[in-house]
């Protein structure tokens, strides 16, 4: 930057109208409302409607199994009803296989939090990464991990076996 001019400005972050429901409160310590919000909103390109909720193994298999056709409870589903011009969506997170998961792959939990529900906020915009051409699912993968590191969180993938 030369001297005499002024740093360039920050883009703002897209406005977020956050709910966040914990029917399972085991790690409602771990995640308060500001950091779920942060969390959400570095994945956001659009203004959005976002509830996040903390739910337990009976809830997240039964939405799984009804919705997706597969009986276990997953980590993170995303119901994404509208992408433009507000993105409007629910993320259901179970807490349970969260920390499984964290425990099994040696993650801090809040780690892991920020990376399914980073996952499933750019899942809420239309990004995709399953049943797609493997460029597009790289894609959403090399962004997932920007925007984790510009949270400080390490890459998640870097250990998987893709």
């Amino acid at each position: 930057m030369k001297p005499g001019r002024p740093a360039p400005a920050k883009a703002p972050r897209p406005a977020l109208q956050l709910s966040l429901q914990f029917a399972d409160a085991r790690h409602r310590a771990q995640l308060p409302r500001h950091r779920v919000a942060r969390w959400v909103r570095a994945a956001l390109e659009s203004p959005a409607e976002i509830t996040v909720r903390i739910v337990g193994a009976d809830e997240a298999r039964a939405l799984n199994r009804d919705y997706r056709g597969k009986d276990y409870a997953t980590n993170v589903l995303t119901f994404d009803y509208a992408h433009e011009p507000v993105v409007v969506a629910d993320l259901v997170v179970c807490a349970p296989v969260v920390e499984a998961e964290a425990r099994e792959q040696g993650l801090a939990l809040d780690a892991h939090y920020a990376h399914l529900l980073v996952h499933g906020t750019l899942h809420a915009q239309g990004h995709e990464h399953d049943g797609v051409p493997e460029a597009e699912a790289a894609a959403m993968e090399a962004r997932e991990t920007a925007i984790l590191a510009s949270l400080g969180v390490a890459d998640p993938y870097q250990h998987s076996c893709r």
